[in-house]
């Protein structure tokens, strides 16, 4: 019986690890998650720019081009 007892102490040690190892992983990625929202944002917001920009200069007054 208390081999039983240290076996299952011994089992709730290595799952009690594993889960928090588990913890560590899932924290980093959410990490990168937000990283990689807040980029998107500001890519979107670059893209934005460049095409108002381009809509801007889309004028009869713009010189032709050179070859």
């Amino acid at each position: 019986m208390k081999e039983e007892l240290i076996e299952l102490q011994t089992q709730m040690s290595f799952q009690e690890d594993t889960v928090a190892q588990l913890n560590d992983v899932v924290t980093r990625q959410q990490q990168e998650i937000d990283q990689l929202k807040l980029q998107v944002q500001q890519l979107k917001k670059q893209m934005q720019e460049v095409v108002a920009g381009d809509v801007e200069g889309d004028s009869d007054d713009a010189p032709p081009p050179h070859y």
